[in-house]
């Protein structure tokens, strides 16, 4: 069976690092769809609205492959592709930089600061690290190579040539890349560490935190109390699984929940503004791998430190 064919390349530039929302005309077999226009409104008129979905394309907001903006009453025509730039809400803007660790021809690794997503989702769209990137280092094809909670601050590596994408992807997926984190949590003498955790986590969608249930395991982090100051421990934790919020889950469940965590052991309600000087004290403090395309050994250090520990 032939595979289908490389959509064509968007005719719109990026708006404020975001790339152009594609469609394919679907085949309409039932004959539902006289024009352009009857598609587009059946399509996205249920989210914005028939009259939006009007006057986008009254104001040439639809465009084809050549860039030529579409006119509603244009015959249908399966196949087709058309671009256009979806409209968001304003964002607030998160008050801190994205640091640029390393770059070179393959590769950008950040620092993302907390409260900023890795890439666009939900609520957080042009307010992300490959957005602001994209803008910032004039680089429209950068993509992230994996994602990191928008709560937890620290190392993300981003692919620059889309070639390359899935080789650097693979690598976490088949975990080849070695991760530390750093933790400032409460310190309890009770609670033996150096220790391997291992536990069933479950996460739902639409529902915010994670879960530890019975059944064969498929999480596991390495936990190990690196320095004591009072009340609070500072924590290196190494996962060997990727599961959402693993980290923050185990920690939680040896009675040691990280600083400020909105979600474990309570989930907090969602405030309508940022505690900006509450962030998560959880790090991604080192990237280690073997370069996909160059066979060179990388390691990258964070050089963010979390505000529960500041150096002495």
């Amino acid at each position: 069976m032939r595979g289908r064919r490389k959509p064509p390349v968007s005719p719109l530039p990026q708006r404020d690092g975001i790339d152009a929302v594609r469609v394919r005309l679907p085949e309409d077999r039932e004959g539902r769809w006289a024009s352009v226009g009857e598609h587009l409104v059946d399509r996205f008129g249920g989210a914005i609205g028939a009259d939006r979905v009007a006057e986008m394309l009254d104001a040439g907001r639809f465009v084809g492959a050549d860039g030529v903006a579409v006119r509603g009453s244009e015959p249908y025509a399966a196949g087709r592709y058309l671009w256009f730039h979806r409209d968001f809400a304003a964002e607030e803007p998160v008050p801190f930089p994205v640091g640029v660790v390393y770059r070179d021809e393959r590769i950008v690794v950040a620092d993302k600061p907390h409260f900023l997503a890795t890439m666009p989702r939900g609520r957080h769209i042009a307010e992300t690290a490959v957005a602001r990137l994209r803008r910032e280092l004039d680089l429209p094809a950068l993509q992230p190579a994996h994602r990191l909670d928008r709560l937890t601050a620290g190392l993300v590596l981003f692919v620059v040539r889309p070639e390359d994408r899935g080789a650097y992807q693979t690598l976490f997926r088949d975990r080849l890349v070695r991760k530390e984190y750093e933790a400032v949590a409460p310190y309890d003498p009770s609670v033996a560490l150096p220790r391997t955790v291992r536990s069933r986590i479950v996460k739902e969608r639409g529902v915010l935190a994670a879960r530890e249930e019975p059944g064969e395991a498929n999480s596991e982090s390495y936990v190990e109390l690196v320095e004591r100051r009072g009340a609070l421990g500072r924590y290196r934790l190494v996962p060997a699984t990727g599961r959402t919020h693993q980290l923050r889950v185990h920690m939680n469940a040896l009675g040691l929940p990280i600083v400020h965590d909105p979600l474990y052991p309570v989930v907090e309600p969602e405030g309508a503004v940022e505690e900006w000087d509450r962030p998560l004290q959880l790090l991604a403090r080192v990237l280690e791998f073997t370069d996909p395309v160059g066979g060179e050994p990388r390691r990258f250090a964070s050089a963010l430190r979390l505000s529960a520990w500041p150096e002495a």
